[in-house]
C-alpha cells in the first residue's frame, strides 16, 4: 500500500512540476503556436493533477486503495491547437533549438507519464 502512496504522491508532485515546466515554456517562445501548444498542455497537467487529487482523497477517506481507478484522461488537444494555428503568420516564426528541445522533454514527460498511471492503475 505504501508503495501505491509513493507513487501516487510522485506522481502529484510531478504534475506539478510538470504544469510549471510548460508555463515556462509558454512565456519563452515567440512562437504563437508553440506558445497555444504549451499553454495547452499545461492545462491538462491542472487536469491530471485535480484527478489524482480526488483519487488521493478517496484513498484517504476509505482508508484503502479503491477497487477501480475513476481516472478518465481527456486525449490531448494539443495536436488540435497546432492545427488551428496552421498557416497564421505567428506561428511562421522558427523555433529555436531550446524549444525544439523544450517539445522534446515534453514527449518524454509525456511518455514517462503514461508509464507510471499504467503501473499506479495495477
Amino acid at each position: 500500500m505504501d508503495k501505491r502512496m509513493n507513487a501516487l504522491a510522485f506522481a502529484l508532485e510531478n504534475e506539478e512540476k510538470e504544469r510549471e515546466f510548460y508555463l515556462a515554456q509558454a512565456r519563452k517562445t515567440r512562437n504563437m503556436a508553440g506558445k497555444n501548444m504549451f499553454k495547452q498542455i499545461a492545462d491538462e497537467e491542472k487536469e491530471h493533477y485535480e484527478m489524482l487529487k480526488k483519487l488521493h482523497a478517496k484513498w484517504v477517506e476509505k482508508k484503502k486503495w479503491p477497487a477501480t481507478i475513476p481516472l478518465k484522461v481527456q486525449p490531448s488537444s494539443a495536436g488540435s491547437v497546432l492545427q488551428g494555428m496552421s498557416g497564421k503568420k505567428s506561428a511562421r516564426i522558427t523555433g529555436t533549438e531550446d524549444e525544439l528541445k523544450a517539445v522534446r522533454t515534453a514527449i518524454d514527460f509525456e511518455a514517462r507519464g503514461v508509464a507510471l498511471y499504467s503501473k499506479l492503475a495495477k
